[in-house]
């Protein structure tokens, strides 16, 4: 087997050998390219495949030409129709990548349809082809299976041209969706073909189309590669900007509720204790305790609605009111109701918080409360265990205005203790989608009931990490535990 080594033929072997090494170290640089999205990648892998296959297709009908044995006679026949027909899906393909970079928006029909329109125009030139193999109006082979064009050459173009120029009307139509750099590749890749088809008609022997395919898929993907490149490396600076942001609104958030432990060493007639782990970088839920004059503590348990740095703005906001309502010497309904009133005059997304709120009397253990839909409080009385306390829920914080809410009386003598947590406790999950469950949670209260607040909230935080073991974190774990001691003991 030998090819006819004529100026035309050498020329056509050196753009067939270059066409087939750019393609094909194009085709391994797409399946390494890290930041380059799968679908470009898929699509990219296969448009230089297709472009392989025309290539190598021709390469086989110059072998195969001038040989007379039948096995020649049918395979020159089947690669010839094999790369006519590429040449049209690689076209296609083109037309694909136009519409969909082009992504009209509302305008998803008319890119269906435009689609629609393409795969027609591949349907008749693939009709065209198997059409030719019975008349020869394309192309035809002699007695010694040399390739010669006939009359119909242009002929076998014409879908191509069309589709080009379908892709030529899409590009006009949707120039504002496309970069710059994309735009002008895109162009190079329309209009070189076509002026390649033009000197091929001129000069027959001399493949012009290889090689300007070859190059324009080249500099195409390059462009996309680069485009998408740059868009990787600004979402990364993007992200770490993010990342710096929410790692100073974590700081910010966590110096905004109490983290000094002992809170008021001054003060030997209590003991208090909390803790609160986000399941993101910030979170929605947040506890609160302060001293609303020299005998009164004010408690607050609460989780906001949703995660997040959403849920982060609605909670300080709701903390802050509670707090202030509160240090007016507001009765624990008094504040819910109030802190409800605002929220829902100004809450466009909507958002609730749940909230237990309640005010010690330091002097005489008595414990006023009211629950806005969150979490039954644990109470252990000092000569008893913990007990959840089933106190009456009103309505979130937040969801509708005008609502009242009930208020009740706990009356807490010196060693009593009281445990106030979020859901992100009893909802804790593990791998086996099983919930820790509030009977866990007063099992581990009780396992060290005796302990200090402090090792209380480190208890029962451990408990909790290894039920869940490796399960991924779902919401906040917020937790405070308050030991009263009361007067006499600290005089």
């Amino acid at each position: 087997m030998s090819i006819d080594l004529s100026l035309a033929n050498l020329i056509n072997v050196v753009f067939i050998a270059a066409g087939l090494g750019v393609c094909s170290l194009s085709i391994l640089q797409v399946g390494t390219g890290m930041h380059i999205r799968k679908e470009v990648r898929v699509y990219f892998q296969l448009f230089f495949t297709f472009i392989n296959i025309y290539i190598t297709m021709h390469f086989f009908r110059m072998l195969f030409e001038g040989h007379t044995e039948t096995f020649y006679w049918f395979a020159i026949r089947i690669v010839t129709f094999i790369e006519f027909f590429v040449s049209g899906v690689m076209i296609y393909m083109l037309s694909v990548l136009i519409t969909y970079i082009a992504n009209p928006g509302q305008e998803g029909k008319m890119v269906k349809i435009i689609n629609r329109v393409f795969l027609v125009m591949l349907a008749v030139h693939t009709l065209g082809l198997i059409v030719d193999q019975f008349t020869e109006f394309y192309y035809s082979f002699d007695e010694f299976n040399v390739y010669h064009r006939e009359r119909g050459y242009v002929m076998s173009n014409i879908m191509h041209i069309l589709m080009l120029v379908q892709n030529v009307f899409i590009l006009i139509k949707y120039k504002s969706k496309f970069d710059k750099r994309l735009a002008s590749a895109l162009w190079a890749y329309l209009i070189a073909p076509l002026a390649a088809i033009g000197a091929q008609i001129l000069f027959q022997q001399v493949q012009f189309v290889i090689l300007v395919t070859v190059i324009a898929a080249a500099y195409l993907y390059y462009v996309i590669v680069r485009i998408q490149t740059e868009r990787y490396e600004n979402q990364q600076k993007e992200k770490e900007r993010l990342d710096t942001e929410l790692t100073m609104a974590t700081r910010i958030q966590a110096e905004t509720l109490p983290n000094i432990f002992p809170a008021f060493p001054e003060r030997d007639d209590f003991n208090i204790h909390a803790s609160m782990n986000p399941a993101k970088e910030v979170g929605g839920d947040f506890y609160d305790f302060f001293l609303i004059d020299d005998t009164h503590l004010g408690l607050v348990m609460a989780d906001v609605s949703g995660k997040g740095v959403p849920a982060a703005l609605f909670m300080m906001v709701s903390k802050i009111l509670i707090q202030n309502i509160a240090m007016m010497g507001n009765s624990p309904e008094e504040v819910l109701r109030y802190v409800n009133n605002q929220l829902c005059t100004n809450n466009p997304e909507e958002m609730f918080v749940t909230v237990w709120y309640g005010c010690l009397d330091l002097e005489t253990g008595l414990l006023q409360a009211a629950n806005a839909g969150h979490e039954y409080p644990i109470l252990k009385k000092p000569d008893g265990t913990f007990e959840l306390i089933k106190d009456k829920h009103g309505l979130v914080i937040g969801g509708m205005e005008g609502v009242k809410y009930k208020q009740y009386e706990l009356q807490m003598d010196p060693g009593a203790k009281l445990f106030l947590y979020t859901d992100g406790v009893p909802e804790a999950t593990n791998a086996a989608n099983e919930m820790f469950g509030t009977d866990r949670l007063v099992h581990a209260l009780r396992m060290v009931e005796k302990q200090s607040p402090k090792q209380i909230l480190a208890h029962v935080d451990s408990i909790v990490k290894d039920f869940v073991k490796d399960a991924p974190q779902f919401d906040d774990l917020t937790m405070l535990c308050l030991e009263y001691v009361g007067p006499q003991k600290a005089e």
